[in-house]
């Protein structure tokens, strides 16, 4: 969380058409990546795959490289952070039940790192500077090495700095020792992630100077007059006074949005059509990968039915479904299947409708078919605001900010949360009182429309908890924030004033997170298994990453199996490095 980028892309935002911008261009960054920048070394370079995959890398030992790399998304040249001159990096391969050696070289200025997650390794091998190893510093090249205990979906990324979102990211795929549970004929990884022309550093400094600044899609007099038309003078006003009165937006869903992103499958714009190929008749697994920096995407394909298998890396019992929401960071698995001899959009919209990624899958190369407009901009909702008070008292307690019911929604009174006295201060904008514990939401944007959406409540782990021991104690931690400064932590606590949370050795212990503010934060636990709970206390699904929605309170248990100093962070890139970051000791 040290080092910085010293190759500014860009010293202020590009001037592309806003179209141009968010399509990229077809070139995309495949050409430029496919050569190293001078001074590099040319061994090991991997050569496309057939079908659209990323190149891939195999067995059990690798040599990776990171340096500078001039790529080409948008139209306009920029540097940006690769690994053996690939943006993405290369698809490592492994198999459960083996040992794999990584050797990491520095080509950069600065310390770089890479993270395995989700993987479970020992402490020493986990990738983060200052708690689990001392970082790669310039020239250097450290050995990873570790022993494959799972299978399943994954990906790596650096855990220095914002060299994440300049392109130091890449695909994992462990293949299973005794073969898949759910087999298919073909597999594609779709690897989703949002590149932006501008200094990570500059965006950061933007949102901490106006938070809002990218976001343009604020409340419009035009939309004033059609909520007075909808709902009355006085009832429009005091909507507008409410979110006044407390500095936020019905509009805050996204921090970064397609103003600065241009949005990737596999590190090609939507203008390139990334293509992946099957032959009719043929079960395709899908292995879709969140290595955003800060964006949410609701994926469908149009036409297909997609069966979820897998839940970061972890098999789930199957279910169907037309839609889902993946969050920074998880990874789900489906398998479709097609008889016809046509080709589909691989849909992957903003959670802000700000833009999309997309790719296609057909029998052919140069196929197409038609991309679907997207869904219009969703508002936030007292639900989102108040949680359980709204759901408890009438979802549409404020119809100009509503025009929903919650599902699972009843009048018993909920229970109330416990506000750590550190959430009294000028880092926190926001308290939940009542916050809502049902898993069985989509989350904005997605909510009654019309398509079946995934929810965390659909989600069973097959073989259920890995421990059977019920949790012996319990921490509770809220996610706090100030929008207005850009301010984000656990109980108002930002990072650099903490102190570690400490977990017993060999301890059952649960988790509670309650979010205060109105945003969705991917959690991620290193090191240990995340094993989110019903809110009976009944075992659901098993995950490396959680996101908790706004104004809900999520359960998970945890087996402390894994001794060291881990971390434990919000996956929005900007987030984690405004304070929402704790360190966990195990001991």
């Amino acid at each position: 969380m040290t080092s910085r980028f010293p190759y500014s892309p860009a010293a202020s935002w590009p001037d592309l058409s806003r179209r141009r911008f968010l399509q990229g261009v077809a070139l995309g960054g495949t050409a430029l990546a496919l050569g190293f920048v001078p001074g590099a070394p040319a061994w090991g370079r991997p050569a496309p795959a057939a079908g659209g995959s990323p190149a891939e890398l195999s067995g059990t030992g690798f040599d990776l490289t990171i340096h500078p790399q001039p790529v080409d998304f948008t139209g306009r040249r920029r540097l940006a952070t690769a690994i053996n001159g690939r943006v993405p990096g290369p698809l490592l391969r492994w198999r459960e039940g083996t040992e794999v050696t990584l050797r990491v070289t520095n080509r950069l200025d600065v310390p770089t790192s890479i993270h395995w997650h989700g993987i479970v390794l020992p402490a020493g091998m986990d990738g983060v500077p200052g708690l689990s190893f001392p970082g790669i510093a310039p020239g250097e090249t450290f050995t990873y090495r570790f022993p494959v205990r799972q299978a399943g979906t994954y990906w790596y990324h650096s855990h220095s700095r914002f060299q994440e979102q300049t392109g130091l990211y890449g695909p994992i795929v462990v293949e299973p020792a005794h073969g898949e549970r759910y087999p298919a004929d073909r597999e594609h990884v779709v690897l989703l992630s949002d590149w932006t022309d501008a200094d990570p550093e500059h965006i950061y400094a933007t949102l901490k100077r106006h938070s809002d600044y990218f976001n343009y899609a604020e409340p419009t007099a035009p939309e004033f007059l059609r909520d007075v038309r909808a709902h009355g003078l006085q009832q429009a006003l005091a909507s507008r006074r409410m979110w006044n009165a407390m500095r936020m937006s019905p509009a805050d869903l996204s921090d970064v949005t397609g103003a600065a992103y241009t949005y990737l499958v596999n590190g090609t714009a939507p203008a390139g059509n990334w293509t992946g190929l099957f032959r009719p008749g043929e079960r395709v697994r899908l292995r879709f990968i969140n290595g955003s920096s800060m964006t949410f995407f609701d994926v469908r394909i149009p036409g297909l039915r997609m069966t979820v298998v897998a839940a970061d890396g972890q098999d789930v019992e199957p279910v169907d479904v037309d839609e889902f929401r993946i969050g920074v960071a998880e990874t789900y698995d489906v398998i479709v299947q097609s008889v016809d001899d046509r080709a589909y959009t691989v849909f992957a919209q903003a959670i802000d409708r700000s833009g999309y990624a997309c790719g296609t899958l057909a029998p052919r190369p140069g196929m197409v078919a038609a991309v679907p407009p997207m869904d219009p901009r969703a508002r936030l909702t007292m639900v989102d605001m108040m949680g359980a008070m709204a759901m408890g008292h009438g979802a549409h307690a404020d119809p100009a900010m509503t025009g929903m019911a919650m599902p699972g929604a009843s009048d018993a009174r909920p229970a109330m949360a416990r506000h750590a006295r550190t959430e009294y201060g000028p880092g926190v904008d926001m308290r939940v009182d009542m916050p809502r514990d049902n898993l069985d939401d989509p989350g904005i944007g997605l909510r009654d429309n019309g398509r079946r959406v995934l929810t965390y409540a659909d989600l069973h782990t097959v073989g259920g908890p890995l421990d059977p021991r019920p949790p012996g104690r319990e921490i509770e931690l809220h996610l706090t924030g100030n929008m207005e400064r850009y301010s984000w932590s656990f109980d108002g606590v930002p990072y650099p004033e903490s102190t570690p949370v400490h977990f017993r050795a060999g301890e059952r212990l649960r988790i509670v997170l309650v979010n205060d503010t109105m945003m969705n934060h991917p959690i991620h636990l290193h090191g240990m298994w995340s094993e989110l709970e019903n809110p009976d206390g009944t075992f659901q699904v098993r995950k490396h990453t959680i996101n908790v929605q706004p104004a809900q309170r999520v359960r998970y248990a945890v087996t402390a199996d894994a001794p060291g100093h881990w971390a434990y962070h919000c996956h929005m890139l900007y987030h984690m490095e405004a304070g929402m970051f704790r360190e966990v000791v195990v001991s």
